[in-house]
């Protein structure tokens, strides 16, 4: 378990690819939920800040998608939402494109 929580802090204490933190949400949902939550929540983070290869609104739904499954599975779905609508009602940077993507889901 360790090394599941040093991953997730060096994800979100360095840029990371949101694709591959969003491929590990998925990959990681079934088997080690609370880590595939935390996934994709660094994924979420690195997209509102601007960081990946050209994203796409597909790229950001995937992000959504694949932590609240985890987070369902990990019976945190209420709490995962909540700290995807507080991350991304945060994002001030370039033209908004995940609040513009995600924000009519998140009540924003």
């Amino acid at each position: 378990m360790g090394l599941f929580d040093e991953a997730i802090r060096l994800a979100n204490r360095t840029p990371c690819d949101p694709k591959t933190l969003t491929r590990a949400a998925r990959d990681f949902a079934a088997v080690r939920p609370e880590f595939a939550v935390e996934a994709g929540l660094a994924a979420l983070h690195w997209l509102v800040e601007g960081y990946g290869y050209e994203i796409t609104s597909a790229d950001v739904w995937a992000a959504y998608t694949e932590t609240m499954k985890a987070a369902e599975r990990a019976g945190r779905a209420g709490e995962a939402r909540e700290r995807i609508r507080t991350l991304v009602a945060r994002e001030t940077s370039g033209d908004r494109f995940v609040t513009r993507t995600l924000g009519r889901a998140l009540g924003l």
